[in-house]
């Protein structure tokens, strides 16, 4: 039976919200968090173990230096403390992915805490979500159901475990309950997961890629009469694993408590579940608390001593972070801020700025990713990253451009080539022959037959009126095959018109 919601606004403007965030980065080390076995994503089931990872007796853990590096990393760009001590935890819960039937994990000594990330909204706004910890933990293996529908438990004949994700490092990203967001909640939770993926890629930390579950969230959510009364009984949507997943489960749990709410029916605290195909939640088990997991300081692994020496090293090597990237970037190349929004809507910062490195203009870059390259992706339901085209081979077209070789349509021709897995820009311009006409006396053939074809044009523009050219410079580019420059054209165009 479906749940009961209450419309949008009208539950942002009855009750306060509260959110939270516990954001898991699946770190891109060679190998496991405490096992050498290789970590290689879509490899097959069952191949990338250890006795370590299959949490085998007798085997011993040995912490990843890398992994803590990174964590330390990811620690200083989320302005955390940086403890000098910090500690491993078991915590204890019994599911078919986890061999060991614990995780190790951190809990009340973790190695960042205390920190914040400022996000900045589409409308400028900056808003500073307060972050309690990032702390490191092994991952899960994977379980696949079969014979359910959607690959749920529900109805499934029987499970399989795939136990080659198990022991993969992950820092867990809690960010404290978030207050004052009101409406807006939806908004800063997809922007603040943006801003974390960013800034793990920039830091060569993780792939952070959504869809092949490196990074995803728990989204806390809970309603209460006014910002002054006390937190509301929360839900935890588990494992969501795209943006605007994130953001539709917010703004259904919001509708969906404030409905009980208002009917005076309890809000249980409880795991769900987000319907990608319903766009709705679903209510899974009654959560638990930290006390039911049974933490104590795993007796395999000594305390991590992290020393102001060790975090000066790291915090020398630190890249610049995707904010002051995005506003140098702006300004290097003279965009306003709605023509950044579209760049980083649109996931091609990177591949412009490579472009732009590679030797083409900002704007070229631009027009090639944002434009015909954006069409394509979207036609075949890809990122721009997905296409078989490089900065490198944009950049060549914008070269043949402005070296005269080609015009915009013989560019779009060879794009589509290179597309189409015809080679370089370079090769498919010379397997197709593509190349401007700079035969004056071919063009201006080419335009007298365009003349005598629309007499009446032709008046039109002897007058003044040059509102038909196009028609003449269409003639003639279908005559030359595209092959002819639409500026040269004119010029003998407008010459035959006033002589």
């Amino acid at each position: 039976m479906a749940e009961k919601l209450m419309k949008y606004a009208d539950a942002t403007k009855k009750y306060d919200v509260v959110f939270g965030l516990e954001t898991h980065v699946e770190l891109s080390t060679n190998t496991k968090l405490f096992c050498p076995a290789h970590i290689e994503f879509g490899g097959e089931p069952n191949t990338q173990l250890t006795p370590v990872s299959l949490g085998l007796p007798g085997s011993l853990p040995v912490v990843n230096k890398t992994a803590v590096d990174y964590a330390i990393k990811l620690g200083l760009a989320l302005h955390c403390e940086i403890a000098e001590w910090s500690q491993f935890a078991r915590k204890n819960y019994f599911y078919p992915d986890m061999p060991r039937d614990y995780q190790i994990s951190q809990y009340d000594k973790p190695t960042n805490g205390n920190g914040y990330l400022d996000v900045e909204l589409e409308d400028g706004t900056v808003f500073r979500v307060p972050i309690e910890r990032a702390h490191i933990e092994d991952d899960a293996g994977k379980n696949t159901h079969v014979g359910g529908a959607d690959g749920r438990i529900e109805g499934a004949d029987h499970s399989l475990v795939d136990y080659n994700r198990a022991g993969v490092p992950l820092i867990e990203i809690v960010t404290k309950p978030i207050e004052g967001a009101g409406d807006r909640a939806p908004e800063i939770a997809g922007a603040y997961m943006r801003a974390i993926r960013d800034i793990v890629r920039a830091l060569g930390i993780s792939h952070a890629r959504m869809e092949q579950g490196n990074m995803r969230a728990d989204v806390n959510v809970s309603l209460r009469p006014s910002a002054d009364a006390p937190y509301g009984t929360r839900s935890e949507t588990k494992n969501v694993n795209s943006f605007r997943g994130i953001e539709k489960t917010i703004q259904y749990e919001i509708r969906r408590q404030a409905a009980r709410l208002d009917e005076g029916k309890e809000i249980l605290q409880e795991t769900r579940h987000w319907d990608e195909a319903t766009q709705t939640t679903a209510g899974g088990r009654v959560k638990s608390d930290a006390d039911d997991y049974r933490y104590f300081p795993d007796p395999d692994l000594v305390m991590l001593h992290i020393t102001k020496e060790h975090i000066a090293e790291i915090q020398a090597q630190m890249p610049e972070m995707p904010r002051e990237r995005r506003n140098r970037l702006k300004a290097e190349w003279g965009l306003t801020d709605l023509q950044m929004r579209d760049i980083l809507n649109a996931d091609a910062l990177d591949l412009i700025e490579e472009t732009v490195k590679a030797g083409a203009s900002a704007a070229g870059a631009r027009k090639w990713w944002l434009g015909e390259l954006s069409r394509e992706a979207n036609a075949k339901g890809v990122s721009l990253e997905e296409l078989p085209v490089t900065p490198a081979d944009v950049a060549e077209v914008e070269k043949l451009i402005a070296d005269g070789k080609l015009n915009d349509k013989l560019a779009k021709q060879t794009v589509a080539g290179v597309l189409a897995g015809e080679g370089t820009p370079d090769e498919v311009v010379k397997k197709h022959g593509y190349k401007i006409v700079e035969d004056n006396g071919a063009i201006e053939a080419a335009v007298d037959a365009a003349f005598e074809a629309n007499p009446d044009v032709v008046e039109k523009l002897k007058s003044g009126n040059m509102k038909p050219m196009g028609v003449i410079i269409g003639a003639v580019m279908k005559a030359t095959r595209g092959q002819a420059d639409a500026k040269a054209v004119t010029k003998v165009v407008m010459s035959k018109i006033k002589g």
